[in-house]
């Protein structure tokens, strides 16, 4: 069924030999990525690079597959065909312990809604990535509530997240994705559920990420205000880029720039 499928597409067997040297040296990278789910074709052969200190907004109407390729990316889903890379590392040829573990160490991740563990108070949700990488209790709180600080909501640090308001929890989301100094964050539509003033300040910490430690943002958007805070925007449409640069475009023959500058 692969065979028909790659047949149908016209993909070479030897394609995914071929990995473009942007892929290899990029913090974050995805190569003729394809996925689907029951019949309908979501992704077809997405390609991307995001480098060390650059914001790149993904871009595209709803349906496009922009969730789907951020998954991939995260290594939360596995690709059909193609890869993903996160910091050197080739995802979808790791166990699953050792994607999560990459994950944690290495990706901050924010989804619109947050997904804060509801048991435990904004701090503790903060907290936790510091503590599963072994950061002394102290250490790890006072680092939380310095980042809660920064996103304007420490006064509601000890709180639980059912006694707090949904921005302030995606307030907190942004914050424990950012606390532990990640060279990847993903942001799923991070300021979806805030008002404008609130949403500056979330975009304010994203970029100040990028900017004071080097991380590279891929941000999924369809706001063009939020993609304005980008160096750089990629379009996509029915799963494939039909606008923008992927970075992998600037090395090919004739191409202009470095896809490591941020534009």
């Amino acid at each position: 069924m692969m065979a028909d499928r790659d047949a149908r597409r016209g993909v070479s067997p030897d394609a995914e030999a071929a990995v473009p040297p942007a892929a290899r040296r990029a913090t974050l990278a995805g190569v003729d990525l394809w996925r689907s789910f029951g019949t309908t074709e979501v992704l077809k052969g997405v390609s991307l690079a995001v480098a060390p200190g650059e914001i790149v907004a993904l871009m595209g109407p709803s349906g496009s597959g922009k969730s789907t390729l951020l998954h991939l990316l995260a290594g939360l889903l596995a690709p059909e065909r193609g890869g993903a890379w996160l910091n050197g590392a080739r995802l979808d040829n790791l166990s699953e312990k050792k994607r999560s573990d990459l994950r944690l160490r290495h990706c901050g991740l924010v989804f619109q809604f947050g997904d804060l563990i509801p048991e435990l108070t904004l701090a503790e949700n903060v907290e936790m990535p510091l503590r599963l990488t072994g950061t002394p209790p102290g250490a790890a709180r006072r680092r939380a509530r310095d980042y809660l600080a920064r996103l304007g909501v420490v006064e509601q640090a000890d709180r639980l997240v059912s006694q707090v308001s949904g921005g302030q929890a995606q307030r907190a989301a942004v914050a424990r994705a950012l606390v532990h100094g990640p060279e990847v964050i993903l942001a799923d539509e991070p300021t979806g559920s805030l008002d404008t003033i609130t949403g500056e300040l979330v975009l304010e910490a994203l970029v100040g990420a990028a900017r004071d430690q080097g991380s590279a943002v891929l941000l999924v958007t369809h706001e063009p205000r939020v993609a304005a805070w980008a160096g750089r925007e990629i379009l996509l449409q029915d799963g494939r880029v039909v606008g923008g640069q992927t970075a992998l475009e600037a090395e090919a023959p004739g191409g202009e720039g470095t896809p490591w500058s941020p534009r």
